[in-house]
């Protein structure tokens, strides 16, 4: 797949509430996922199954999902980014609004890397 379609198939999926299965079809084995500094669960994780394991704990966590919204991708050669809005009601810590960049790497057809910028 080309970037485009990988970022296509990936905000789709997002959408749909298919994060889980968006990890085991369109990432790489050896992934690499960045968070910010300070970040819980580990600012960087590396694998298919280790980001697989961090987006189901963190599923797992919410009570609700009251708002959620995905814009377009946008394609700059082999990355695209998107932002991501939710507002969220967590089981640990309550209702939470969330606004992040998402930055993605796309090689032979998988996510290579994906990195999240926003304010903790």
């Amino acid at each position: 797949m080309t970037t485009q379609e990988v970022a296509n198939k990936w905000a789709q999926m997002c959408r749909e509430g298919k994060n889980l299965e968006c990890i085991n079809e369109l990432y790489a084995e050896n992934v690499v996922s960045k968070e910010m500094p300070g970040v819980l669960d580990g600012e960087l994780l590396s694998g298919k199954q280790e980001v697989y394991n961090k987006s189901k704990q963190w599923l797992e966590n919410v009570v609700e999902f009251h708002s959620s919204e995905i814009t377009e991708p946008v394609i700059a050669d082999n990355h695209f980014s998107a932002k991501m809005a939710f507002d969220v009601t967590f089981k640990d810590r309550g209702r939470q609004q969330m606004d992040e960049l998402c930055v993605f790497e796309v090689k032979d057809g998988k996510i290579a890397s994906e990195q999240f910028f926003y304010t903790m």
